[in-house]
């Protein structure tokens, strides 16, 4: 046996105890620290070959791991920016020098030019919704730009389609036009107008809807639903229950006081006959077009899902689009869309934040400001949306929790302790032996 040996056994033994105390250290001095995930030491023996009645004494090594798998606890936040990745998968980010890289850490705010940035100092990246719905690059990060939460100005977008529900009454009056009495299709003065105000009583029904123009402006269509003609079951051919529908623009009614929004000052802008079976569903005419020469605009309606049955009117719709406003902060879902909100109107997709994985995440090298690189060992970098392809989901006014357990780091601090003095008394006792080998001479 080499006391030399024996010796450097216990400097590797000591070596290796400081390295695990210096784990336990980082652990512990990040255990606040947002998504941090907690070092490890393992230890490994080095054996050296002995023969000869004499035993050599090996060492220890030391390998260092990091827990990126397991996931920290979710801690809820009062900021929209501040997000969390419940499941697998890293935000793509970008540090000052360029370089991409992936992160756990969500805890984003705008900084001065309203880009997402985490308190590492790394940009959060995604793609934007400026040319439609984004799709992702799998394979790398073409395409990210950082995403900006300073959504100035105004903004808005016309209507360009529209849908109503409900129900026109079966048993309601059928209108034959005539000399005294107009549809509301011809309830207009002008060329080809009568001027003549329709029946608006029971036996004609109206509803509004707002829409909007290319300016922002909003723009109500009034709607009239005037049943013009009963099934007739022995006529030859037999005849179906039909309704006309005429569109005015509400800003050209009638302001005379005289009850009635008759006659218009302008023609329809739209119109359709709408025809049901014996059970009262439509089958023709449901789907028309708005065009109004006033904002240059169109509007697709669709009215097929309205029925006949002997029931009160009812009518319930909407149209897309959006009145000019300002934008009042933003929303981030979970599948990662950054949603701009504005005083009116509702909320318009801006961008959209991917997440990247990789098949090895515990062994991703780790980098300074809690960010990690691929690398041959981790395998390459896929990027995906969020709820797809395995990936978790984005969780706003949220931030991962470090996975360190406290308890547990004292504990191998106090074994690392131990370990380390045992070592240390193992070179100790080497040293003293040596003493007496070099007093043999004396």
């Amino acid at each position: 046996m080499s006391i030399f040996g024996s010796m450097k056994t216990a400097v590797s033994g000591m070596n290796a105890q400081a390295n695990k105390l210096s784990t336990v250290s980082d652990n512990i001095a990040n255990v606040n620290t947002t998504a941090y995930k907690s070092a490890t030491a393992s230890f490994s023996s080095l054996i050296l070959p002995s023969g000869g009645g004499n035993y050599n004494s090996g060492s220890v090594e030391t390998n260092v791991s990091y827990s990126v798998s397991q996931q920290g606890d979710a801690i809820s936040t009062s900021s929209g920016t501040d997000l969390s990745i419940r499941g697998a998968g890293f935000f793509v980010v970008q540090g000052a020098d360029g370089s991409t890289v992936l992160t756990r850490a969500g805890d984003f705010t705008p900084d001065a030019n309203g880009n997402l940035v985490n308190s590492a100092g790394y940009t959060l990246m995604g793609y934007s919704y400026a040319s439609g719905a984004p799709a992702v690059v799998v394979n790398g990060f073409d395409g990210l730009v950082p995403i900006n939460v300073n959504q100035s100005g105004l903004a808005n977008s016309p209507s360009t389609s529209g849908s109503f529900t409900g129900n026109l009454n079966s048993g309601a009056t059928v209108v034959t036009a005539s000399a005294t009495v107009a549809l509301p299709s011809t309830g207009y003065t002008g060329t080809g107008g009568t001027g003549s105000t329709p029946p608006v009583t029971t036996d004609t029904q109206k509803s509004s809807v707002v829409a909007y123009d290319k300016l922002g402006n909003t723009v109500m269509y009034d709607i009239y639903y005037t049943k013009t003609q009963a099934a007739d079951i022995t006529a030859t051919p037999p005849t179906t229950d039909q309704w006309q529908v005429a569109v005015y623009r509400n800003a050209d009614a009638n302001t005379s006081g005289s009850g009635s929004s008759f006659p218009y000052s302008s023609a329809p802008v739209a119109s359709s006959t709408l025809k049901f079976d014996a059970s009262g569903n439509m089958t023709s005419g449901g789907t028309f077009t708005i065009t109004d020469p006033k904002t240059a605009g169109s509007i697709a309606m669709d009215l097929s899902k309205m029925t006949q049955k002997a029931a009160a009117f009812a009518s319930t719709g909407s149209t897309n689009g959006q009145a000019a406003a300002a934008v009042t902060g933003v929303t981030i879902d979970k599948n990662g869309v950054v949603y701009a909100n504005y005083a009116k109107g509702d909320p318009r997709a801006i961008y959209q934040i991917p997440l990247a994985t990789v098949a090895s995440p515990d062994k991703l090298t780790l980098m300074s400001g809690n960010v990690y690189q691929a690398n041959a060992d981790s395998g390459v970098t896929v990027t995906s949306f969020a709820n797809s392809n395995g990936l978790g989901y984005i969780q706003s006014n949220s931030l991962e929790a470090s996975n360190v357990d406290l308890a547990g780091q004292l504990t191998d601090m106090i074994q690392a302790q131990k370990s380390y003095t045992a070592n240390s008394k193992v070179f100790q006792t080497g040293s003293d032996l040596l003493d007496v080998l070099v007093n043999l001479q004396r």
